[in-house]
């Protein structure tokens, strides 16, 4: 069995236990259904270990989370041409 730390995959789903379990579900049903891996895992591995995996290196995330990171990544950008 392994080991997921919360410290790593809270804040991929904005610290909310609700919105990490429905993305590793999500996650988990998309490889179940054949979904390309994001990361190299023997193939006996599980699928729910996997989604976490991917959740937890960041391969996966909220789309909210996601557009924040861009959005603070454009305001560096015109920051530094300033």
């Amino acid at each position: 069995m392994v080991y997921h730390p919360l410290e790593k995959l809270f804040p991929r789903a904005n610290s909310s236990i609700y919105k990490l379990v429905l993305m590793a579900a999500k996650r988990a049903t998309e490889l179940a259904d054949g979904s390309p891996r994001l990361v190299d895992f023997s193939t006996s591995e599980k699928v729910t270990n996997i989604a976490l995996d991917e959740i937890a290196m960041g391969k996966v995330e909220l789309k909210s989370v996601a557009d924040a990171r861009q959005s603070e990544g454009g305001k560096q950008k015109k920051q530094k041409k300033d």
